[in-house]
C-alpha cells in the first residue's frame, strides 16, 4: 500500500480540532483506501453501501459503546437512511472516539444532512495525487498529467479511454443522480464535457448555454452541482474596486488532468500541451497545501493576467505564475499588477528539479522553484 503521509496528518490534524473528519472527493480518488491505510488494529470499517450496515447502526448509542477500536469509518455515509445522526450521537456521546466519514461532497449537499453539524468536523478535501506524491507514487510528472492522478488510472499499464467514460457515467447514477435528482444523464454529461474542454479558461453561462442549446438555469445548476462534488473549481476573479479590472467573470477548471485531456482528445500530449495541464496540478497542490485559503485569479480589460492570486494580509497579496519553462516567464502583467498591489511575495512555478532560487523580472523579484518551494 502506498504510504500517502500528507493526507494521514491531514486526517489526525483534523481530529485534533474535532472528533468528525469528513473526508471528501471524486469517486475512484482513494478515500477507501486511504481509511484502510489508517490500519486494521485501529479502525472499525463500515461500508454504508450494504444493507447490512443499517442494521449495525440501528442503535447507534449501543453501536457506539460497544466499539473496541479508536476510530470508526463510515465510507460513503451518505447511503444511510440517517447519516447525520449517526454522526452527532458519536460526536456528542463519545468525543474520545475518531470518526472518519467519506463521501464525494460536502455534507450540504444531500438533503439527508439537514444538520450540518457545526462544530463537530473538520473537513478534509482529497484531491487527485499531488506533485510531491509522484516520487511515493512512482511515476513521472507526464504520466500524471496524461493519465491524471485517480490512483488506478495514473498505476494503469496504458490510458484506456473505457476507465474515463465508465468513471463519467458512474459519477452520474452513484453521485449526482441521488444527490441532486437530475435525470439527463446525456445532457449533463455533454455540458461536463464541454467544461473539461474549456478547463482552465474563462466561463460564462450565457455562452455556455447557447454553444450547447440549453437553458441558463439548468447551466447554473449543473455547474453547482459540479461545483459541490469537487468535479470543477470555479477560481473567482481578484480585485481591490474595479482598477480596469475584470470582477465577476470566474475561471473554470476540471477536476483531473486525465479527464481534461481525455474529453480534448490529445493522446498523446504534445509540447504544448503541458504548460495547460500543469497549471491543474498547481492548482490542485494550493487546494491541498493552503485549503484555507482559495486560489484567485487576476486579469484586467486588455487581456493581461496572473494565473493565482493568494491574498495573504490586509495589504499584502502572493502571485503565482505556473510556466513548463521558467524561460516562457516575461513579467508584463506582474509589473500591472505589483503597480496595483504592490505588497507581496512573487512566485513563478515550473516542474524543475532545480533548487529554489531569486530572479529579477523587471523591477521585480521572482522566487522560481517547484510547487514544494511555495511558502504562502
Amino acid at each position: 500500500m502506498i504510504n500517502r503521509s500528507f493526507w494521514l496528518q491531514r486526517l489526525h490534524s483534523a481530529w485534533e480540532e474535532a472528533p468528525i473528519a469528513w473526508l471528501c472527493g471524486v469517486r475512484r480518488v482513494g478515500k477507501t483506501t486511504l481509511a484502510d491505510s489508517l490500519g486494521a488494529d485501529q479502525i472499525l470499517y463500515l461500508n454504508c453501501d450494504l444493507p447490512s450496515t443499517e442494521e449495525i447502526i440501528a442503535d447507534p448509542e449501543m453501536f457506539y459503546r460497544g466499539c473496541t477500536k479508536p476510530m470508526v469509518v463510515f465510507d460513503e455515509i451518505h447511503q444511510l437512511r440517517d447519516p447525520a445522526r449517526v454522526l452527532k450521537i458519536g460526536a456528542d456521546a463519545f468525543p474520545k472516539l475518531k470518526i472518519l466519514a467519506t463521501g464525494s461532497s460536502t455534507l450540504a449537499a444531500s438533503k439527508k444532512f439537514r444538520d450540518t453539524l457545526t462544530g463537530r468536523k473538520r473537513l478534509v478535501h482529497l484531491t487527485p495525487v499531488l506533485w510531491d506524491e509522484l516520487e511515493a507514487f512512482g511515476v513521472t510528472l507526464q504520466r500524471r498529467l496524461f493519465h491524471g492522478g485517480l490512483p488506478p488510472a495514473l498505476l494503469a499499464e496504458s490510458k484506456k479511454p473505457s476507465f474515463y467514460r465508465e468513471w463519467l457515467d458512474s459519477f452520474f447514477a452513484r453521485d449526482i443522480q441521488r444527490l441532486f435528482g437530475f435525470r439527463d444523464i446525456n445532457r449533463f454529461n455533454a455540458l461536463f464535457e464541454f467544461l473539461l474542454k474549456q478547463s482552465g479558461g474563462q466561463f460564462e453561462v450565457t455562452k455556455t448555454a447557447t454553444a450547447l442549446g440549453i437553458t441558463r438555469p439548468t447551466v447554473e445548476s449543473h455547474v453547482s452541482a459540479l461545483e459541490i462534488t469537487q468535479a470543477v473549481t470555479l477560481v473567482r476573479p481578484f480585485h481591490g474596486g474595479g482598477l480596469n479590472e475584470l470582477v465577476k467573470q470566474p475561471k473554470i477548471y476540471g477536476f483531473d488532468t486525465g479527464f481534461v485531456s481525455f474529453a480534448r482528445g490529445w493522446e498523446p500530449l504534445r509540447q504544448d500541451d503541458f504548460g495547460p495541464l500543469w497549471e491543474h496540478v498547481v492548482l490542485e497542490h494550493l487546494q491541498a497545501h493552503f485549503p484555507d485559503t482559495p486560489p484567485r485569479y487576476w486579469r484586467d480589460k486588455q487581456g493581461r493576467e496572473i494565473d493565482f492570486v493568494m491574498p495573504r494580509q490586509r495589504d499584502e497579496v502572493d502571485v503565482i505564475e505556473c510556466k513548463w519553462s521558467s524561460s516562457a516567464f516575461d513579467g508584463a502583467a506582474l509589473s500591472v499588477f505589483r503597480s496595483y498591489y504592490p505588497k507581496g511575495r512573487n512566485y513563478l512555478l515550473t516542474p524543475s528539479s532545480a533548487p529554489a532560487h531569486m530572479k529579477r523580472f523587471g523591477s521585480h523579484e521572482v522566487m522560481v522553484c517547484n510547487p514544494s518551494g511555495l511558502k504562502l
